[in-house]
């Protein structure tokens, strides 16, 4: 496998793989020597992530594209659904809220930003409702901490209880339905 070495300002060391790369991304000051002793140390778990990444490509190579129609009835849809879903949970996060924008994102389901502004992939229409309610209460919850805090968290579970499991099954499927758009 190939192996990339990124070298930034972050503080610790991590491992991914795409592609058939592994990705390893390390503070400057980090030797070749350190890096390698941390390879071999997570050899196991890097394993996984080749495996898991493998099979990913085989079943991202098996699906079905989306039509431009059928991503066309995907955003009327999602224009229709998610700010009704917004309007439903603000109240009960206790916040307020911007313009609501829904998009073809690539890698997002949704974001927050600094002024409120709430964005929205259509492609959680493809989605359970139980998800789509997992990502507008996440975003609004980012209008009280915009981090990934104990105390985001802590606000997220007590507005929706059910957001880990929902949570889960959007990372075990979501990959696969954002590789389902032609790119």
């Amino acid at each position: 496998m190939k192996v990339e070495v990124i070298r930034s300002r972050r503080r610790t060391l991590c491992a991914s793989v795409k592609d058939g790369v592994l990705t390893v991304r390390a503070p400057l000051h980090v030797t070749d020597a350190e890096i390698s002793r941390f390879l071999e140390k997570h050899r196991a778990a890097i394993d996984k992530l080749a495996a898991r990444a493998e099979q990913f490509e085989r079943e991202k190579a098996s699906i079905r594209k989306l039509s431009p129609s059928e991503i066309d009835a995907l955003y009327e849809k999602a224009r229709a659904v998610v700010p009704g879903r917004v309007a439903y949970y603000a109240p009960l996060v206790g916040v307020t809220y911007g313009r609501i924008t829904i998009r073809r994102q690539r890698s997002r389901w949704g974001s927050c930003s600094s002024k409120g502004n709430l964005s929205f992939n259509c492609l959680l229409m493809l989605t359970p409702p139980e998800v789509i309610d997992c990502v507008v209460v996440h975003e609004l919850c980012h209008r009280k901490e915009m981090n990934h805090s104990r105390r985001f968290y802590a606000e997220v579970l007590r507005v929706f209880p059910g957001y880990r499991e929902a949570d889960r099954w959007l990372r075990e499927n979501g990959k696969l339905i954002l590789a389902s758009v032609e790119e």
